[in-house]
């Protein structure tokens, strides 16, 4: 991907970043909170004393949930007003937080072997080179370290996906299309969880479509030795707490958790 699609994603996400960490920190976000997070932590193994990096980190609130799990941890992201409302945060309550702009597609400039783990959530699918994640991911591990990601299930979250209705209205059924359209778009959402009467402008996400296959392979190119593939679906308590969960506990994965070790 050339310099500038990745000029592109930081600018996006630039624009987002007030409304996003507005909306994440006042509980908006109830896919992460109640779902996509909670996952990944019991996918994630022991960091505490690890050296830990977050790849995509955004504004800060799932790594310093890292730090506080009592790893030493650095979090980038492409996005300087990200990384500034996760600065704010760690000057208004420090918890021993570090955060650099970069690009975790290429070169971070940081040193070689200076991680035990590089960890990810729900990040990677916004960025544009995900083999170039990967080789970095690689190259800041030392032997013996893991990589842990979450995505968006590629075999489900296609470009093509809508749900399947009866006559009743009921949802009976997903349908993917269109899984191999690798084409960059972007897409125009909200929280869904929002007072129906409130005035936001909805953000727009650069999104970079793959396959299972896309995911798995730039894994293995870049050298790691895949531990781990898991597909977890909302408990019950996240069910009751949001209804509309029990379509992807029941009808098609919305997750795809991958770990991955550095010989």
């Amino acid at each position: 991907m050339t310099d500038q699609t990745h000029l592109e994603v930081a600018e996006r996400w630039n624009q987002n970043a007030d409304q996003w960490t507005a909306d994440v920190r006042n509980g908006y976000d109830v896919y992460r909170d109640l779902f996509t997070f909670p996952a990944f932590l019991e996918f994630l193994p022991d960091i505490a004393g690890l050296d830990v990096i977050d790849f995509g980190c955004g504004e800060g609130t799932n790594t310093r949930h890292f730090a506080k799990m009592g790893a030493k941890i650095t979090g980038i992201d492409i996005s300087a007003d990200m990384i500034a409302h996760a600065q704010q945060a760690e000057i208004s309550d420090p918890i021993g937080v570090t955060y650099q702009v970069a690009s975790y597609s290429s070169e971070t400039g940081l040193p070689g072997g200076s991680f035990d783990a590089v960890i990810s959530t729900m990040a990677l699918i916004d960025g544009p080179d995900f083999q170039g994640a990967m080789n970095e991911a690689y190259r800041l591990l030392r032997p013996g370290g893991f990589v842990a990601f979450s995505v968006l299930h590629p075999c489900f979250i296609t470009p093509g996906l809508h749900w399947q209705k009866d006559e009743h209205g009921q949802t009976t059924g997903l349908c993917v299309a269109r899984y191999f359209d690798r084409s960059t778009f972007t897409e125009i959402w909200k929280f869904g969880n929002r007072p129906a009467d409130e005035n936001v402008v909805p953000f727009a996400v650069p999104r970079f479509p793959r396959t299972i296959g896309d995911y798995v392979n730039a894994v293995a190119s870049a050298g790691f030795r895949v531990a781990r593939i898991e597909e977890p679906q909302p408990t019950e308590a996240a069910c009751n707490a949001v209804p509309r969960f029990r379509k992807w506990r029941d009808l098609g994965a919305f997750l795809l958790l991958v770990m991955a070790e550095r010989p």
